[in-house]
């Protein structure tokens, strides 16, 4: 979500109808209203709403048609609205409208947070001790999600009973099916040996379902998380499923985004994966957690799934974003990838 950007024909708004949809529905709203598409969202298209007097944030599903059970901005917002009043670090709900005749798609409106988006997590610039507080300060609040109580918060049945990996991997693999353009060897013998390998599921927690240094805005000058982003991918389910995709960025070549793999240690402040895994694990009382790599394996494919997603939106020519065939080129390196770990887990 790098700035904004003026609102293309495809994805312009009917300001009069949603003019009256807040007016009606967010408290203290007052137009006239103006706003901007965030440069940035391949998956649900993310626009900045500015008044006179405060500035919102509206996500909508993509116009056009769309995979069963994606761009679940009605998730989105529940998730949002259970976790805001236990202090957990989340923008403000102001509203959900799942009525698709008021711009055309089901979208909710909520806080605009303002502060630093990281979207380097080599974080260039920084001191060492730098570094260090805001790792940290992303662990801790990991942790503070997966201690929540998920049924005092009013999303007890957020997710499904049973093993939380079998339903996601039964899920990717039908996302998958349901968006392929071509095959794919290593997706092919992914999708035969993580169903017979799945690990025990001992713990359930909500998992917010992307959990990475850029969806989190920090404020200008501190270590402190101050919102967690896009909860689209949210459920019920194996809080390990979310920390061990924090830990993909220890295993991830410096790109520009998340990698971090070979910049640990004292030098640069980055905590080491297991500095990661201790202050965690001490922060939701485990003793420790299991092979690492059947889950980056699971990881990768989850990946693979959602980016073969966008692949068939731009064929579709529904993508919502420029950046979206940039990333799709990277689809093969991905299934490769999630082998490669598959392999090491006793593939």
């Amino acid at each position: 979500m790098v700035g904004t950007i003026e609102v293309g024909e495809r994805d312009k708004l009917d300001l009069d109808a949603l003019g009256a949809w807040m007016t009606a529905n967010v408290p203290g709203y007052a137009g006239p209203l103006t706003y901007a598409k965030f440069a940035g969202g391949q998956s649900n298209p993310t626009y900045r709403l500015d008044t006179p007097e405060c500035a919102y944030v509206l996500r909508r599903k993509p116009f056009g048609p769309i995979l069963p059970s994606a761009h679940a901005v009605d998730r989105e917002y529940r998730v949002i609205a259970g976790l805001h009043p236990t202090g957990f670090p989340v923008p403000r709900p102001y509203g959900l409208c799942e009525d698709a005749a008021v711009i055309g798609s089901a979208f909710y409106v909520m806080e605009m947070v303002e502060g630093r988006t990281i979207w380097d997590g080599a974080m260039p610039g920084a001191t060492p001790p730098e570094r260090t507080a805001h790792y940290e300060a992303m662990v801790d609040t990991l942790a503070a999600l997966h201690n929540t109580d998920y049924a005092a918060a009013g999303l007890g049945e957020f997710g499904k009973p049973g093993n939380y990996f079998e339903r996601q991997v039964g899920r990717w693999t039908k996302q998958y099916r349901a968006a392929e353009t071509e095959h794919m060897d290593s997706v092919e013998r992914l999708i035969e040996w993580l169903p017979r390998t799945l690990p025990e599921q001992t713990r359930t927690a909500i998992v917010h379902g992307d959990y990475r240094i850029d969806n989190m805005i920090f404020p200008p000058s501190e270590p402190k998380v101050i919102a967690v982003l896009d909860w689209e991918l949210s459920t019920l389910g194996d809080p390990l499923a979310d920390f061990s995709y924090l830990l993909m960025s220890w295993v991830t070549e410096p790109e520009g985004r998340s990698g971090v793999l070979g910049m640990t240690g004292p030098e640069t402040g980055i905590p080491t994966i297991e500095q990661v895994v201790d202050r965690y694990c001490a922060a939701t009382g485990r003793d420790g957690v299991p092979d690492l790599n059947w889950y980056f394996a699971y990881n990768l494919f989850r990946l693979t799934g959602i980016v073969q997603g966008i692949k068939k939106r731009i064929i579709d020519g529904t993508a919502s974003s420029a950046q979206a065939e940039k990333t799709v080129a990277k689809i093969h390196g991905l299934a490769d990838a999630a082998w490669g770990f598959a392999v090491k887990a006793g593939a």
